[in-house]
């Protein structure tokens, strides 16, 4: 089925139903906590008197039946919905997509690395998986290196394994910043890992770097709870173009991208999905927000060719997402343009500290599979006191903070948060 672009206007109405299906998942799925109200005030009165006397709090002794009724009810007996019981009795699965995770030496130099992830460890763990985009060799043999070429340890992807990321894209520009022996060693490193992992509750999957020169194109087959997801990563531009055998490769040439369609197509047909989720390190200009026309209609080929997901990363910074109903206005599938560095120091350049990791929640049903709810949760790249680059998400109650603990800084921040908001997410028409 052929995904294309209408006017909105055209179809306001037809997308109202849709939409409150979405804005209700996203209310509901998104990385929140609720409060237990305090205990009632309840006034005595006294037997003497017969005056009621000052006010107090009690507080109630229940049995743990009457406990759980009450922390999930509301009093008139309406059941309280939130993330964990939204979807009870649906078959769904929620999956998160992070951007580019750097290793800019201010994100090294101190070590500390699982302090990185401290905050948003919860939500990482909170989907089935989560996607990352590994911008860097890691490569134990050579010391730790910043741009331009870029260079990292076990330890550091440890740290992003240990918060819940479990779903890696290793091809980028950045791929062959070690040559030949950094690809093998980045391979290695994650293939030990997979065979480690493989049996805890929390395996790990990889893509993108071939096992010999002119291999074919990688992927992995991801299973759990009854759901099955193909997963390929490619770039599409690279430094050096040595090496390039060993790296899933697909210039931006017309020759080039009519191939790999014919190699997905093949692969979609032989290994059955319920989503196949496609990541592409894109050749579009860095730190530039603008989305090309022409590029747009490249990723919307590859939708029609099967894939589901479109997961772009590369400009290192956000851009708009765009989801795409079918005929009946069913939202299926979904592009992300850009989801901006999970972590990041660049010296340089504006507008690269922040970015998205957003969840998405697909439901199995009778006539397939749709897109319940979308919560894209904003990040932000934060230095600490004592010099530690960690990621906080730019939201109300961080600011809040830092007008306790770093007043100095909750200008700028304010700012960023307002500037983000300019992404958004929009939705494409059959």
């Amino acid at each position: 089925m052929a995904y294309r672009k209408i006017f909105r206007e055209r179809a306001s109405k037809k997308i109202l139903p849709c939409l409150f299906l979405c804005l209700a998942s996203i209310f509901f799925a998104g990385c929140a906590t609720t409060e237990k109200p305090p205990a009632p005030d309840i006034q005595i009165e006294n037997e003497e008197t017969g005056e009621t006397e000052e006010s107090i709090a009690v507080e109630t002794v229940e049995d743990p039946e009457t406990k759980r009724y009450n922390e999930t009810h509301f009093q008139d007996g309406t059941e309280i919905v939130t993330s964990k019981t939204a979807f009870n009795g649906r078959n769904t699965i929620l999956l998160t997509f992070g951007g580019d995770l750097m290793a800019h030496p201010a994100l090294w130099r101190n070590g500390g690395f699982e302090r990185i992830y401290e905050e948003i460890e919860s939500c990482v763990r909170e989907s089935d998986f989560s996607f990352v985009n590994v911008e860097t060799p890691v490569y134990d043999a050579r010391p730790y290196s910043g741009y331009p070429a870029f260079n990292v340890h076990h330890e550091y992807v440890d740290a992003a394994i240990k918060a819940g990321f479990n779903v890696f894209s290793l091809t980028n520009n950045h791929t062959n910043d070690q040559g030949f022996y950094g690809i093998n060693a980045t391979r290695d490193y994650f293939r030990q890992r997979a065979e480690e992992l493989k049996s805890s509750e929390r395996p790990i999957y990889y893509a993108g770097l071939k096992e010999k020169s002119n291999g074919p194109l990688t992927y992995q087959l991801i299973k759990k709870n009854g759901w099955t997801i193909l997963f390929v990563a490619i770039t599409e531009l690279l430094n050096s173009g040595s090496n390039s055998s060993m790296i899933d490769y697909v210039p931006p040439g017309t020759s080039s991208r009519n191939s790999f369609v014919e190699k997905i197509k093949k692969l979609r047909q032989e290994n059955p999905a319920d989503l196949f989720i496609l990541s592409i390190h894109c050749s579009d200009q860095e730190y530039v927000f603008d989305i090309r026309s022409t590029q747009t209609a490249w990723y919307e080929r590859l939708l029609n060719t099967g894939a589901d997901v479109i997961w772009v990363n590369h400009p290192h910074v956000a851009k708009d997402w765009e989801l795409y109903p079918d005929a009946d206005n069913v939202p299926r599938k979904i592009i992300f343009h850009s989801m901006g560095n999970l972590v990041s120091k660049h010296e340089t350049r504006n507008n690269t500290g922040e970015g998205f990791m957003t969840q998405v929640r697909f439901e199995k049903t009778d006539d397939g599979i749709r897109i319940v709810g979308i919560n894209p949760v904003l990040l932000t790249t934060y230095q600490t006191r004592d010099n530690h680059y960690v990621i906080r998400k730019l939201d109300g109650d961080f600011l809040d903070r830092l007008k306790n603990e770093d007043p100095y800084q909750l200008n700028f921040f304010t700012e960023r948060k307002i500037f983000m908001k300019k992404i958004s997410g929009k939705v494409k028409w059959q």
